[in-house]
This record gives structure tokens, C-alpha cells and sequence, in this order.
């Protein structure tokens, strides 16, 4: 744990997001599949970059209390930045990718997930 994590504990429990923990994951899965699918016409590069980038980032990064393992601690607002621009990434991306069918499946599921998230972000967002 970083030596500087308690400076970002949250106060109070966290909240129960079994659910749209099931949802944030299937959101992350839809953009690591998405964003490079959407790249690699442009660039194997920048195809790669985007998984490392957006895999590596949230396991780095993380607010003390809502990971058991905290590498680099951070404060809410990051974490809740980081899970913006993963649904903001994976609808984008599809949009980019897929049939509109499946984009705007994307959508509903970003959406969903960003409403199941909401609970837990303002958890994150105060303390």
C-alpha cells in the first residue's frame, strides 16, 4: 500500500455494487475489445497503447477502501475519472467499430452501468 493512502481514505462504508461491479466490468471488457478494433485500422501502436492504457491505468491507480490492493493511491475523483473515461471510451470506440445495433447496445450498457455506478462515485466523491 502506498504511504500516502490514508490521506485518501473514505470515511463511512463503502457501498454494496456487486451489481454494477458485474456492469462496470462488462463496460471495461466492451472498451479493451472495442478501442483497439477501432485503432487498428490506423495504427497497430496506437491499438496496443490503448489496452495497456486502459487496463493499466485502474490497476495502478486506485482510492484506498474501494481496492483490497492499492498501488498508487489516489483520490475518488480519479477513480471515478478513470471509470468516465472507460465507458466514455468503449462507447466511442463502438460507435467507431461496430454496427449500430451493437453501438447503441453499448450505450444502454454505459448508461446502466453509470446510474448502478452512482452510488459508489459519491462514496468516492466525498470523505
Amino acid at each position: 500500500m502506498s504511504s500516502n493512502s490514508g490521506r485518501f481514505a473514505r470515511s463511512g462504508p463503502r457501498p454494496d455494487d456487486r451489481v454494477a461491479s458485474a456492469f462496470r466490468f462488462a463496460s471495461e471488457l466492451v472498451a479493451w475489445v472495442a478501442t483497439p478494433w477501432a485503432l487498428l485500422p490506423g495504427s497497430v501502436w496506437l491499438a496496443v497503447l490503448s489496452v495497456v492504457v486502459l487496463i493499466g491505468l485502474p490497476t495502478v491507480f486506485a482510492t484506498p477502501g474501494d481496492k483490497r490492493s492499492v498501488l498508487v493511491a489516489v483520490p475518488g475523483f480519479v477513480t471515478v475519472g478513470l471509470v468516465a473515461l472507460q465507458l466514455v471510451v468503449a462507447v466511442a470506440a463502438a460507435w467507431v467499430a461496430w454496427h449500430a445495433v451493437v453501438a447503441a447496445v453499448v450505450t444502454v450498457l454505459a448508461v446502466v452501468t453509470v446510474v448502478l455506478e452512482l452510488p459508489r462515485w459519491r462514496w468516492l466523491l466525498t470523505g
